[in-house]
C-alpha cells in the first residue's frame, strides 16, 4: 500500500471535556466498537470494578479522574484510529494543551444536565486558536437534563461555535426513546441495555411515515417531526469544508454509558474527520505525504511500567514513515539515534511496531535524551513549534523527608519535571528547590509518584509567590541589570534549562520592578 493510502486511513483525535462529563466512558465505548476490548469498565465505581482501561495510574483509579494522557489505537472499518484521552481536571491543563498540538481533530463531550462548563470553555478556546475541527457530543441523555435546543444555544453562545445537529434525541431521561440520525436518516431505539448488541436501527426515508407513530407513539413522533423542522429551519446544513476549517461544528446526542449514539458518532466521524494535517515548523510547512520522516515529542511519561522504571517519549509523526532500527536525527542534540523497540499503544498494553505512518503516535524508550517539543527527522534540521511553559499558579519548597534517599529524590524530581508534570526552580541564593504547578492537585501526584516509583519521600513548605517571570535583560552586562540582580537576589532562581526567573511575590512587585528597571524585560511564559 502506498504512503498516501496509509495516511488517508489515519484519524488522530483528542477527546476533551470538563471532568465527569463522560470522556473516559466515551473512549471505552469507541474501543468496544473497534473490537479492541470486550467489556468496558464503568468509570464511576472504579474502586470495586476493574477500572477503565485507559486510566492506568493508581491515583487515577482512586479518584476516578484521568491524570496522564493516554494513547489508544484501534481499527474500525478499514480506518486506523488513534485517540488521545486527555485529563479534564483543570490542575492538569498544561498536559492537555500540549496534547492538542498532536491531534488533527477533537471531540468535545458535554453533559446534558450541566451544559457547558468552565474547563470546556478553556479547552475549546485553545482549539479555536488553532482552528482544529471539532465535533460536539452531548452525553448522558438517559438522565434528565436541559432541553436540546437550549443546549445548542448554550454551545453557540458560550463556546462561540456555529453548530449543526447531525442527530436529535427523541425524549430525554425517563422518556428517552431513542435518537433520530439526521446524517443517515434513520432511528435507533433505546433499550437501556449497555452491551454492544443494541437494537438494530430502523431506517425511514421520510419522517412522515405513519409507521413511526406505531413504533414510538403518536406524541413522541409528533414532537420529533416538529423538532426536525425547527432544526432544518434554524441551523445550517452540514458542509465538510466549513467543518475542516473549524468554522462549523456538527453535534451528536447520546448516552455513552448505555452505548447509545456512539456508533452514529463513530460512523460519521470516520467519514468526515480530517486526515493527518500539515504542521508548521519554524523553517517551513511540513506535509504528511512527504517521503522523509519528521515528528515531535509532545509528552514524556516516566515509569509506564512500575516493574521496569522506563521512560517513554510520545512522538507524533508529522510526515513520512518511522521505521524500527533506522537512525534519525535528534535536532536539538544534533546526533543520530535509532530505536530498536518503538511502541504502539493500547492503554497499558504496548506492542513493538516495525513501521508507523504520518498521523500515528509512537512511544520511544528514552534514557533522558528527550524533552517536550524536541524534533526528530530523517536528517533535515527542523523545529516544530512546541508549547511553552506557562507561569505556574502555586509554589512550594520541596524538602527531603528521608536523608538516606537524597539521590532517589533528586532523580525522581528530575524525571518528573522532564515529563512536564510541574516546573522546578532552584533559588540562586541558597540552592533550595521550589516546585511550581498549575493546580494544587499536582503536588499530591508528585508526592505519590516519588514515593511509589522512586522510593523517595518529600514534604512541602508554603512559598508565597504570585508569579514566575522569565527575565530577559536588554544588555546582560549593564549596571541596571547588575543592580536588579543585587536587589532581587532572594527572589531569583533558575528554571530547569538554566534560564533566569524572577519569582515575584505580588502583582504590585512586578509592576514596580518593571518601572524601576525598564531595560529588564519580564515574560510570563518561557518561549520568548
Amino acid at each position: 500500500m502506498s504512503l498516501v493510502q496509509e495516511i488517508s486511513k489515519r484519524r488522530t483525535f483528542g477527546i476533551i471535556s470538563h471532568p465527569d462529563a463522560g470522556k473516559t466512558t466515551l473512549t471505552e465505548k469507541l474501543l468496544l466498537f473497534g473490537g479492541a476490548i470486550q467489556e468496558a469498565g464503568a468509570v464511576k465505581s472504579n474502586k470495586i470494578k476493574k477500572g477503565a482501561t485507559s486510566d492506568f495510574m493508581e491515583i487515577e483509579r482512586q479518584r476516578g479522574i484521568s491524570v496522564a494522557t493516554s494513547v489508544l489505537a484501534f481499527n474500525y472499518r478499514d480506518k486506523k484510529i488513534n485517540i488521545l484521552d486527555t485529563p479534564g481536571h483543570k490542575d492538569f491543563a498544561e498536559d492537555t494543551f500540549r496534547t492538542l498540538t498532536a491531534v488533527d481533530s477533537v471531540i468535545v463531550v458535554i453533559d446534558v444536565a450541566k451544559g457547558v462548563e468552565e474547563q470546556t470553555e478553556k479547552l475549546v478556546q485553545v482549539c479555536r486558536m488553532r482552528n482544529i475541527p471539532m465535533i460536539v457530543f452531548i452525553n448522558k441523555l438517559d438522565r434528565e437534563g436541559k432541553d436540546a435546543f437550549d443546549l445548542l444555544d448554550e454551545v453557540e453562545q458560550k463556546l462561540g461555535l456555529q453548530v449543526t445537529p447531525l442527530s436529535f434525541p427523541i425524549g430525554m431521561g425517563y422518556d428517552f426513546k431513542g435518537i433520530y440520525n439526521i446524517w443517515e436518516k434513520n432511528i435507533n431505539l433505546f433499550s437501556g441495555d449497555s452491551k454492544k448488541n443494541i437494537e438494530e436501527t430502523i431506517a425511514f426515508d421520510r419522517v412522515e411515515d405513519p409507521e413511526l407513530d406505531h413504533i414510538i407513539g403518536t406524541d413522541a413522533a409528533g414532537a420529533l417531526r416538529e423538532n426536525l423542522e425547527l432544526v432544518h429551519g434554524v441551523y445550517p446544513g452540514f458542509e465538510r469544508e466549513a467543518y475542516l476549517k473549524g468554522e462549523l461544528q456538527p453535534v451528536f446526542f447520546g448516552s455513552a454509558l448505555n452505548n447509545f449514539g456512539v456508533r452514529e458518532l463513530l460512523d460519521c466521524f470516520i467519514e468526515i474527520a480530517p486526515f493527518p494535517r500539515p504542521k508548521q515548523s519554524e523553517e517551513r510547512l511540513v506535509k504528511p505525504e512527504e517521503e522523509s520522516f519528521t515528528g515531535f515529542v509532545f509528552k514524556i511519561h516516566a515509569n509506564m511500567d512500575p516493574k521496569h522504571r522506563d521512560r517513554l517519549a510520545f512522538v507524533k509523526i508529522v510526515s513520512g514513515t518511522f521505521e524500527r532500527n533506522t537512525p534519525y536525527l535528534h535536532v536539538r542534540h544534533n546526533k543520530k539515534l535509532k530505536f530498536s523497540s518503538p511502541n504502539a499503544f493500547f492503554a497499558e498494553k504496548k506492542e513493538i511496531v516495525d513501521i508507523s505512518y504520518a498521523g500515528d503516535i509512537v512511544g520511544l524508550h528514552d534514557t533522558g535524551n528527550f524533552k517536550i517539543g524536541d524534533t526528530l527527522t530523517s536528517g533535515e534540521v527542523l523545529h516544530f513549534k512546541g508549547v511553552p511553559s506557562f507561569s505556574p499558579e502555586h509554589f512550594r519548597y520541596i524538602n527531603n523527608a528521608d536523608p538516606m534517599k537524597a539521590k532517589q529524590l533528586a532523580k525522581g524530581i528530575d524525571q518528573l519535571m522532564d515529563e512536564g508534570v510541574a516546573q522546578l526552580f532552584t533559588l540562586e541564593l541558597n540552592g533550595r528547590k521550589v516546585i511550581g504547578t498549575v493546580g494544587a492537585l499536582q503536588y499530591e501526584v508528585i508526592q505519590y509518584r516519588l514515593e511509589h516509583e522512586y522510593g523517595a519521600k518529600c514534604t512541602y513548605e508554603m512559598f508565597p509567590i504570585h508569579k514566575a517571570c522569565w527575565v530577559e535583560p536588554e544588555d546582560p552586562k549593564s549596571e541596571e541589570f547588575a543592580e536588579f540582580k543585587r536587589v532581587k537576589q532572594k527572589f531569583l532562581a533558575q528554571d530547569k534549562h538554566g534560564q533566569l526567573v524572577f519569582l515575584a511575590d505580588s502583582a504590585f512587585s512586578i509592576q514596580m520592578t518593571q518601572q524601576k528597571y525598564p531595560s529588564v524585560k519580564l515574560h510570563f511564559s518561557s518561549e520568548y
